[in-house]
């Protein structure tokens, strides 16, 4: 049951985001409630990890290394192209830089599980990357977009360290000291996330509500386009590299799908409501 509700995640996704669109004043007023809960988000990706998954990188360092080098140089590069190319205005190029830059997030973990790749090594790449993205995010997005506009590096790296890392370190900590105590209720973390993500979405969708009939159509085009270059990206390298399809579906799967939710919350945070859209 819990299972089939985490896979239908797009749905519940889909469905919230329509809620919010014919009744957008209720989910309004939840904007501030998005960086709380992407904090939420981020803790239950902790209490998923074991300290091992941190040590797992040494092992396979090749593969990881491949897996993030890709993720941090293909999505932006490819967001900007791809952004330029559907003529997106400046805020909305901005936004989808900044999901270019983010890190993978635990959506991805479910996707290699369903997709029969290397679970392991996708929790791994995903550890490995969200630590990375401290300094990766900010500097990436003033890289790409800091000439269309401000970005704050100093700013966002001190958020992601609020939101994203200490959230996620606090639950790899959790589970280690606790995980026997937390084992009865750990597995519904994943549902929380899913609500909690859904709930952004929706949100986002609310706050631009009057815009979107005008830029929606080819902003799905760009972000649809922004996600197949990483999936190609993610499994031409791996087969050139001479790796098995196992292990190249699960870079595929790594390198193109990020954190929007981070995403989301920055873009929100730091440049507009508009800019979260590409996230959202």
């Amino acid at each position: 049951m819990l299972v089939t509700a985490i896979r239908y995640f797009p749905l519940w996704a889909a469905g919230l985001a329509m809620v919010a669109w014919l009744w957008p004043a209720p989910f309004r007023g939840l904007a501030p409630a998005i960086v709380p809960l992407l904090g939420v988000i981020m803790l239950g990706m902790g209490l998923g990890l074991r300290v091992g998954n941190f040590t797992e990188a040494l092992r396979r360092p090749a593969l990881v290394g491949l897996g993030v080098a890709l993720q941090f140089t293909v999505m932006p590069l490819a967001a900007w192209v791809v952004g330029r190319l559907a003529g997106l205005p400046p805020e909305l190029l901005a936004g989808m830089v900044l999901v270019g830059s983010c890190p993978g997030g635990t959506a991805s973990n479910v996707i290699c599980y369903l997709a029969r790749g290397d679970v392991a090594l996708s929790i791994t790449m995903t550890t490995v990357s969200t630590l990375a993205a401290v300094v990766m995010t900010p500097v990436l997005t003033w890289v790409w977009a800091g000439t269309m506009v401000p970005v704050p590096v100093g700013s966002m790296l001190f958020s992601i360290l609020q939101i994203v890392l200490l959230p996620v370190l606090a639950g790899v900590a959790l589970n280690h000291l606790w995980g026997r105590r937390l084992a009865p209720v750990k597995h519904l973390f994943p549902l929380v996330s899913v609500v909690a993500i859904a709930l952004i979405v929706a949100i986002i969708v609310a706050l631009q509500r009057d815009q979107l009939p005008r830029v929606g159509g080819i902003l799905a085009g760009a972000v649809a386009l922004h996600n197949v270059a990483g999936l190609a990206a993610g499994y031409g390298a791996a087969r050139l590299a001479g790796l098995e399809a196992r292990l190249a579906r699960t870079l595929a799967i790594e390198v193109g799908m990020q954190n929007s939710g981070l995403a989301v919350a920055l873009a929100a945070k730091y440049f507009s409501a508009a800019a979260a859209l590409p996230g959202a």
